[in-house]
């Protein structure tokens, strides 16, 4: 594993909730944000960072992602969590984070929505399945 390890929503919201130096970094889509919803850190006094892994609508990698992380300010020694639909796209980005010098990166193992039930809903697992704060549109 080349990055910090995965963690579920719920173990991610703990740490978020105990240190204030905790990001929460929503690597999906401007799309998925508009209309899927996002976590909701309002209750801790802080925002989501969202930084686009790959690009809306073409798919393409985000080649400016650690850039962009490094512009939202967030300094190499804060534990990140990195977040996207499925807990897929979240490792790519913990992967590059810590290639990048960001020494606690995180993948949020379940994502935002989770995987596919045998009905191919996204309601088995995720963020918005363990009723963590969550807001859309």
């Amino acid at each position: 594993m080349s990055y910090a390890g995965d963690v579920t929503p719920t173990e991610a919201w703990i740490v978020l909730q105990g240190d204030p130096r905790a990001v929460l970094v929503d690597v999906r889509t401007h799309a998925e944000w508009s209309y899927v919803g996002l976590p909701d850190l309002r209750s801790l006094g802080r925002d989501v960072v969202r930084i686009e892994w790959q690009r809306y609508p073409d798919g393409s990698i985000n080649d400016r992602f650690v850039d962009e992380l490094a512009a939202a300010g967030v300094e190499t020694d804060q534990p990140l969590y990195f977040l996207c639909r499925s807990g897929v796209r979240s490792i790519a980005a913990a992967e590059a984070a810590t290639a990048a010098g960001w020494t606690e990166s995180y993948n949020v193992s379940e994502g935002f929505e989770g995987p596919h039930d045998a009905q191919h809903h996204r309601a088995v697992a995720g963020w918005k399945v363990a009723g963590l704060p969550w807001v859309q549109g």
